[in-house]
């Protein structure tokens, strides 16, 4: 089991090509079932959510691939990358 706390802090690293993306912002969470559908990464020019959230990254929990004690890999698309 994952908690959110355990996200906190860490590096998200796309596998695809090495790039930092950032560190979670936030958490999309399905409230019917409790499960985490989405990561959320700050997108540019925004910090934590202050400065609007039309940029964010989201990114779908079944593209986590790994999480580490530093640092998240994901399989996200590079074109798809923000930062």
């Amino acid at each position: 089991m994952v908690r959110i706390s355990d996200l906190r802090d860490r590096d998200v690293i796309n596998v695809n090509d090495g790039k930092r993306l950032g560190i979670i912002s936030d958490i999309d969470l399905d409230l019917e079932n409790g499960k985490i559908k989405a990561i959320v990464l700050p997108g540019p020019g925004g910090f934590m959510g202050v400065l609007g959230r039309k940029n964010d990254l989201v990114i779908p929990w079944e593209k986590i691939r790994k999480i580490g004690v530093d640092t998240i890999l994901v399989d996200y698309p590079v074109e798809s990358n923000l930062a």
